[in-house]
Formats: C-alpha cells, sequence, structure tokens
C-alpha cells in the first residue's frame, strides 16, 4: 500500500534521518513481529522521525518509540485530500476492525426513497441498505440537519406520505394531521388509489433525479398558460410557488444528486514534477490516483501529433479501469470522505461533475487542472472565455492563445 520503506537501527539514525523526505507523507513504523503497527500522517516525514525516533529527552512524556521501531513504510503526499485517502486505506489495510473509529469517520446524511415499502416514503439515513438495494439515495448532504430541511422542504410540494408506519390501509383508521391538512394522499385509510400513489411517488422521484428541475418546468409551463389565458391571479400563485421551489433547490449542492450517478473526476496537486492527480469518481466510489502530466515532453526521436488538453484529459481517464465499492459499507466510506472534503470551508483541489448526459465539462477540467498545477484558488467565472484554457492548448501547439484569434473560438459571443 505504502510505496517507500526504510530500516532503522538506532546506531545509524543520522542516515536513517537523512534519507527520510522532509515532506508530507502517509508513514507506518513496524516493530518486531506481532507488535501494532504505527500509523499516521505528517506535513513533514524527516521532523516526525526526528521526534518519534531520536535519542529520548529526560524528564518528557512525550511519546517515543525509538527502542521498538525496525522499519518505516511511507508514501509522500501532495495534498490534505491525498494523505486523508492514503490514511484510509492504510488503516483499512491494517487494521481492520477498527479503522473507522481510528479515522473518526462520519457517514454522509443521505435522502432516501424507500421504493421496497408497498407505500414509498422519504427519510433521512447515514446508511445504505445493501449494494442490491431497491431504494435511490440522494446526496451526501453536508449535514443531517441540511438534509432533513431539503426532503421536508420538497416534500411540501407533494402528497407523499411522511408517516414511519408499516401500513395496512383501513377505510376506517382516522388519518394523521397530515391527511387533515390536505398534504398527503393518506392511503392508510384508502384516501386514494393505489395507482394514483404510485404516480405521485414517481413525480418524486423525478423531482430528486432531476434536482427540482422537473417540477420547476411544469409549474412554469402552467404559469405561462394562466398568463395567455389572462387568469392573472393563477399566474400570481404559480410565480410565488416557482420562487418558493428555487428556495428549495439551492439548498442542495452541485454535489447532491443520486449517488448511483456521482460521477466525474477530482484533481488534486501531484508529487510528481509538472502534473496533476486525477481521481476518478463513480457512483460516488473514488478511483486511486493517476498522475497526469500537464506539460509533457517529447522523448528522442518522437514526433510530435497535435493533441488537445481535452482529448489528453480524456484518454487518461478512460484508461482508468471503473471500481466498483465490494460492500454497501465500503461505498458509504468513500461517500464520508468525498462529503468531508467537498464541505470545507477552505480545500486544495477541485471536482468536477458530469451532466445530466454523463458527460464531463471538459473546458472548465482543463481550466481546473492549470488552478490546481498553479496552486491557484478555484475561479468563480465558468465562462468560457476563461483564458487559462486558451494558455494551455496553446502551450500544445494546437491553437492560437488568443481567443479572439480563433475562429468559432471560445471568446466569440
Amino acid at each position: 500500500m505504502l510505496r517507500s520503506s526504510l530500516q532503522f537501527e538506532p546506531a545509524h539514525d543520522a542516515e536513517f534521518f537523512a534519507a527520510a523526505p522532509a515532506k508530507a507523507a502517509v508513514f507506518l513504523l513496524r516493530g518486531a513481529e506481532g507488535t501494532e503497527p504505527y500509523v499516521s500522517k505528517t506535513s513533514n516525514l524527516r521532523r516526525r522521525m526526528v521526534r518519534l525516533l531520536g535519542a529520548p529527552e529526560e524528564r518528557t512524556k512525550r511519546l517515543n518509540l525509538r527502542d521498538r521501531v525496525q522499519g518505516l513504510e511511507y508514501s509522500l503526499v501532495a495534498s490534505d485530500f491525498e494523505a486523508q485517502f492514503c490514511l484510509y486505506r492504510t488503516l483499512r489495510e491494517i487494521f481492520p476492525s477498527t479503522y473507522t473509529d481510528r479515522l473518526k469517520l462520519r457517514f454522509a446524511p443521505l435522502v432516501r426513497l424507500i421504493l421496497e415499502n408497498e407505500y414509498p416514503r422519504v427519510a433521512v439515513t447515514t446508511r445504505i441498505q445493501s449494494l442490491k438495494s431497491k431504494s435511490a439515495y440522494y446526496g451526501p448532504f453536508a449535514s443531517r440537519v441540511a438534509a432533513e430541511k431539503f426532503s421536508n422542504d420538497a416534500l411540501d410540494f407533494f402528497l407523499l406520505r411522511r408517516c414511519t408506519d408499516d401500513l395496512n390501509p383501513d377505510p376506517a383508521f382516522p388519518g394523521c394531521i397530515y391527511s387533515e391538512m390536505k398534504m398527503c394522499l393518506a392511503p392508510c385509510f384508502k384516501g386514494c388509489t393505489d395507482e394514483r400513489y404510485a404516480a405521485e411517488t414517481a413525480s418524486v422521484r423525478e423531482f430528486f433525479e432531476s434536482g427540482g428541475r422537473s417540477l420547476l418546468r411544469q409549474i412554469e409551463i402552467d404559469r405561462n398558460i394562466a398568463s395567455e389565458n389572462l387568469e392573472f391571479e393563477k399566474a400570481a400563485e404559480l410565480h410565488t410557488k416557482i420562487e418558493k421551489l428555487k428556495a428549495v433547490t439551492q439548498q442542495a449542492s452541485e454535489l447532491v444528486r443520486n449517488i448511483e450517478r456521482l460521477d466525474g473526476v477530482m484533481v488534486q496537486p501531484s508529487q510528481e514534477a509538472e502534473s496533476v492527480s486525477l481521481l476518478k469518481i463513480s457512483g460516488g466510489f473514488l478511483h486511486d490516483p493517476v498522475p497526469f502530466n500537464v506539460t509533457p515532453r517529447l522523448q528522442v526521436g518522437q514526433v510530435k501529433t497535435p493533441q488537445s488538453m481535452e482529448a489528453r484529459l480524456s484518454e487518461a481517464l478512460a484508461a482508468v479501469p471503473v471500481q466498483k465499492p465490494a460492500s454497501a459499507y465500503e461505498w458509504m466510506e468513500h461517500l464520508a470522505l468525498l462529503k468531508r472534503w467537498y464541505y470545507r470551508t477552505s480545500k486544495t483541489g477541485e471536482i468536477f461533475l458530469t451532466d445530466d448526459k454523463g458527460e464531463l465539462p471538459y473546458r472548465r477540467l482543463v481550466r481546473g487542472v492549470s488552478r490546481v498545477y498553479k496552486g491557484e484558488k478555484p475561479q468563480a467565472d465558468l465562462s468560457e472565455t476563461a483564458g487559462d484554457y486558451w494558455r494551455f492548448r496553446a502551450a500544445e501547439g494546437g491553437v492560437p492563445d488568443r481567443p479572439s484569434e480563433a475562429r468559432g473560438g471560445l471568446g466569440e459571443k
């Protein structure tokens, strides 16, 4: 799992410390057979080794493993996320029964549309039932409170039940407050047909799948029809409903979607020269980082063939074999890691998700690669006139370096 190793002998500690890179790393210290290894991450491996394996100081309670360690294994990392992901995989391998506690990993809140139930309902959960579950899961959300608010506000536009009971429809059942307030179809006392409830379930599912756009489009059509028919009061009511619906959809970040369609790529700094790391994401599952050389150099005798940055990125990502979680638990862990990074106030790297057609925004991705490579902050302006895209293309000799010089270019209005 960890890529490099060094043997430690207290009598030759100076050589050992000199060989340990003064860079950020995830490391593992091994002792005699049968002893528990020490696993951690650090911003400076050499300094940490001196602290843990150097000659012990008098009258100090600082941890010292000098007499217990026989070897060091480590992997250099270029970002906090890479360190966290590497630490997760290492702990998962070394401590299979306790690694989640060691990581303090909190599973991501999800909105679950429970389709296994005869009368489906919505619930907020941090657990995926199984890889073969019929339920649809949407997220990850920043917190359980955010997930509950989004689901409750979204259900205000529908008549799906909100009770948690296993229903046995009985016309003699008195119902609940939601049925009295006309906020539920009341399948508990056969207030609707099974077909009507199934249709409402389909509408709720379409709402979550489209991020609210399906309902928004329908209400906008109804508003326009009302305006054309001079039904101005009805049009005003529908307009108010549209504004409320927009406020609900804005509660969900770009990351919130059906987790089975949570596809994209994360761009992180790389330890390799003139490169960034690409982490492919398939259904919310994180693949191993792949180095991507931003400025490839020709080998001796090699003929340069024009190739756009988009094409190179597409080839690099297509070469990554698709990986799937071995269990629902592993899937939850990857979603937790992704959620922890994405919702941080300050984070390194950028993420680019696929659109409704399953296609990556390669032009935005090129600019993102440029920013991560240069150590720049993500740009709020994602317009097609951004200059980084053209400078990268020009560096490869494929296009002119100014949008105005490109026929049909991104700089044209």
